[in-house]
């Protein structure tokens, strides 16, 4: 093969009807199932009594499967040209994601050495990826190099993670992860690569969607658990009034408004992407906060309801609170919208005491969901607020 045939060119940023593609969408789906372990791990290990070991290793889990996406994501938004070679190389990121997936159970017992070695394949791919950008794209060359070194680098630091011993775990995890998240930030002082605004806004709406769907199939497996033990089906029936509830108002609010008109630069984009990490915890935390509470009814679970009602509605206020800072907030930041966000915000709080969390949390973000439907109505494509009858902006 020759170096020719090695060489990436960046796609166009400006580039009409980009759409990702069904590569993408499948690595999306492999990533998902790993994301499915983390929350399925948190749900067993809060309903016995591990609530904060298991929102803890959730954390660690949820932030290596999301940062390996979110780089693999905006590399392939700036230089896939959907060759044989950029193929493979996804590939061989699915298979580490797979053996990231396989490890989580491990990893919530402390046992890194399966994750890190799903995660090192993952970085394996991706570096030979920015070497092919590097040889192809002679304008971004220095950007592309730096991003090379700098996760070799960073990954040399998380081989090394594996001889941490148990009382240094979390610390270490939280720096070696921050070095992670500065790579993009060095590589790129150096220059942009040419992102595409519409089709990064289409990837992280695609993996919304696919998170929502893990957490339907949580509660639903929660729910099918529970309904086949001895006790009453009539509780639960608010755990599926008020996931549901949860489930799509979640999706209503995220895809109200056009994210992609906001990304309008890496001063924008940064904290848009890397706050992304906030939503798509917390709706995967929705997810086996739901499984709890079914365990909860069904007595199963050794937590009490206090507990068990906050790890539901702590999740929903973080994403309410994100969804407003990352996209409602670039395209409409007046009071019209902040204050029946931040109402939503006391009122799901205050759910946490009624007997239904669940279902009282669901109607209130539905209610949300209603004001924002009105605020958008006689908006444009973007949802920018525009004068109407009655009012101005």
């Amino acid at each position: 093969m020759s170096i020719a045939s090695l060489a990436l060119r960046p796609r166009d940023p400006g580039e009409a009807h980009r759409a990702a593609s069904p590569l993408e969408l499948f690595t999306d789906l492999c990533y998902v199932v790993a994301i499915a372990q983390g929350a399925a791990q948190t749900h067993h290990a809060v309903s016995h009594g591990d609530t904060v070991h298991g929102l803890v290793f959730f954390a660690i889990s949820f932030f290596a499967i999301w940062w390996a996406w979110l780089n693999f994501a905006w590399f392939n938004s700036a230089y896939d040209n959907d060759d044989v070679v950029n193929r493979v190389l996804t590939l061989l990121q699915i298979v580490g994601s797979l053996v990231l997936a396989a490890g989580i159970p491990r990893m919530f017992e402390e046992d890194f050495v399966l994750a890190v070695l799903g995660y090192s394949i993952m970085r394996v791919g991706l570096v030979l990826m920015w070497v092919r950008a590097a040889i192809g794209h002679a304008e971004g060359r220095r950007t592309a190099v730096r991003y090379a070194i700098g996760l070799l680098i960073v990954q040399g630091l998380w081989l090394a993670f594996l001889l941490v011993g148990h009382d240094a775990l979390i610390p270490v995890f939280v720096l070696f992860a921050l070095a992670d998240v500065l790579v993009p930030l060095i590589a790129e002082r150096t220059g942009s690569t040419p992102w595409h605004p519409h089709h990064i806004a289409e990837r992280y709406g695609l993996l919304f969607i696919i998170v929502l769907g893990e957490t339907v199939l949580s509660a639903t497996v929660a729910i099918q658990v529970g309904l086949d033990g001895e006790q009453s089906s009539a509780r639960l029936l608010t755990v599926v009034a008020g996931g549901l509830l949860l489930v799509f108002s979640a999706w209503w609010l995220y895809f109200a408004r056009e994210a992609a008109e906001a990304l309008t630069g890496n001063n924008v984009a940064y904290l848009w992407g890397f706050g992304h990490l906030v939503i798509f915890g917390s709706v995967a935390l929705v997810g086996a906060a739901l499984a709890v509470r079914v365990d909860y009814y069904s007595h199963e679970a050794h937590v009490s309801d206090r507990v068990s009602s906050l790890m539901l509605t702590v999740p929903v206020v973080l994403f309410l609170l994100a969804l407003w800072l990352l996209i409602v907030r670039l395209i409409d930041a007046s009071a019209r919208t902040w204050g029946p966000f931040a109402g939503a915000v006391v009122l799901v709080l205050a759910s946490t005491w009624t007997p239904a969390p669940e279902l009282f949390a669901g109607i209130v973000c539905a209610a949300l969901l209603v004001v924002e439907l009105r605020l958008t109505r006689g908006a444009g494509s973007s949802g920018r607020p525009t004068a109407i009858a009655g009012g101005g902006h």
